[in-house]
């Protein structure tokens, strides 16, 4: 018997451009990209140089503070170019794709008859160690440690996320080949299903963990939360975490042999023609997915979903850990004041204070620009903040205190619990326009240099 744990604190959003469970035709790119941005905490050291040829699973770069931990090429081919920033950052390492995909072979192998040791040495010998990801600071854990737990979010809250169900949708009996391979791990593995009706059919048999029900809006998809509500990390304490597509990619390698990245994505936003999901493999080209779906120039590609997702161009690259492209209207244009502004009826006008007649309309899905509405200004305590954050954690207190760097009362306040997604509809939701998620990550960052 699963545990219902209820959330009332949080908002949803609802947006046009949901995407319909079909799957469009198997989506190839000529490029790939891994990007080290995508990874907390990595000092990246490149493996190849311009003009190699790699096999998917070959390393591409590794962490310099810990060189086990390498990142493979999801495609085989050639290492077409290396993006530099400033400073010689690497910012991408592009791969021009093989019309057929070559893999470097790591080997079949039962996790039923591996010990604890030989399974974490396998997916850090395949470069897989990356598709775990630890709370607090969301940095690739340390494989010698042991965590408090792990957790496995089986469904997503974010507006116009995927639905997870459809995602692992035929592919039962591999995901539960991976849970065998996550639960060698640790002896206390959660999988954090959704408890809404007719939600997470596809997860309610798996066997092996624990099944806790989520019910409540927006965040309580969210790792952060179903942690706080389940066992709050304190100092010195860990969780690993991880997402179904992740759980599936370790089982391919497991029954394959094959760094297999392959996963299923949304393309969403109401400025999608025809939003559904595509089959892609890890670091797709932007444009590969969304080709001829939207006819609107003035848009938005965000990796990711509307709330915390990564502002991307059309020839950029799919992030590592998304499962979602987002085609938003940009929000470039100013609203006329009678039909569109404050003296409007509102009636197209999200807005959770019933400042808009659109309060009325509760199932309304809206098409919203990107337009923040307004400039920077100073914090004003209204308290909206607190009704969207589920957590039993002070919100304004807490960022002000990143703010002037004030370790010893970060600590106190539970700075531990969250990380920047769970602050992403407090930044939605405050009137002075402040980039929270930003200033949350970097207290995080400060933290972790502190720390370690």
């Amino acid at each position: 018997m699963s545990n219902a744990i209820s959330i009332k604190r949080g908002l949803d959003i609802k947006l046009k451009g949901s995407a319909e469970k079909i799957t469009g035709p198997e989506t190839r790119s000529n490029v790939y990209a891994v990007k080290p941005t995508d990874f907390i905490g990595l000092t990246p050291k490149l493996s190849v140089r311009q003009g190699d040829e790699v096999l998917a699973g070959t390393s591409l770069f590794y962490d310099k503070n810990n060189p086990e931990i390498f990142f493979p090429s999801p495609v085989s081919g050639e290492v077409l170019e290396i993006k530099r920033g400033a400073k010689r950052k690497i910012l991408e390492v592009l791969v021009l794709a093989d019309k057929e995909i070559h893999y470097l072979d790591y080997g079949k192998a039962d996790s039923a008859s591996m010990t604890r040791e030989e399974v974490i040495d396998k997916l850090v010998k395949a470069g897989l160690w990356s598709l775990i990801r630890q709370r607090p600071f969301s940095i690739i854990p340390d494989y010698t440690s042991l965590p408090k737990a792990i957790h496995i979010s089986a469904f997503n809250s974010n507006p116009l996320a995927p639905d997870m169900d459809y995602v692992i949708r035929g592919n039962e009996a591999l995901f539960q080949k991976g849970i065998d391979v996550i639960t060698k791990l640790s002896d206390n593995v959660n999988l954090n299903i959704s408890g809404k009706t007719g939600y997470s059919k596809e997860f309610e048999s798996v066997k092996g963990v624990k099944i806790n029900r989520f019910v409540g809006p927006h965040p309580a998809g969210n790792i952060g939360v179903q942690v706080s509500k389940l066992g709050p990390i304190n100092k010195g304490e860990s969780i690993w975490y991880l997402y179904p597509a992740e759980v599936l990619m370790i089982a391919r390698l497991f029954e394959t042999g094959k760094v297999d990245l392959r996963k299923k994505i949304a393309l969403t936003g109401s400025e999608v023609k025809a939003p559904q999901y595509f089959d892609v493999i890890v670091g797709t080209s932007i444009s590969s997915v969304v080709q001829k779906s939207v006819a609107n120039t003035n848009v938005r590609y965000i990796s990711g979903n509307p709330l915390s997702g990564t502002k991307v161009e059309l020839d950029g690259f799919l992030s590592f850990y998304d499962d979602q492209i987002t085609v938003l209207p940009e929000g470039n244009k100013l609203d006329f004041l009678l039909t569109e502004g404050w003296f409007s009826l509102g009636l197209n006008k999200f807005s959770i204070s019933k400042s808009y007649f659109s309060w009325l309309m509760p199932n309304k899905e809206y098409s919203l620009t990107t337009n923040m509405n307004g400039e920077k200004r100073s914090f004003v305590v209204t308290g909206e903040m607190e009704k969207v954050f589920p957590f039993d954690i002070y919100p304004m207190q807490l960022i002000k205190s990143i703010m002037i760097n004030d370790i010893d009362s970060m600590e106190q306040l539970g700075i531990y619990e969250v990380d920047a997604e769970d602050f992403a509809l407090c930044e939605f939701v405050n009137t002075s326009k402040i980039d929270i998620q930003d200033i949350v990550r970097t207290g995080m960052e400060n933290l972790r240099e502190e720390l370690y």
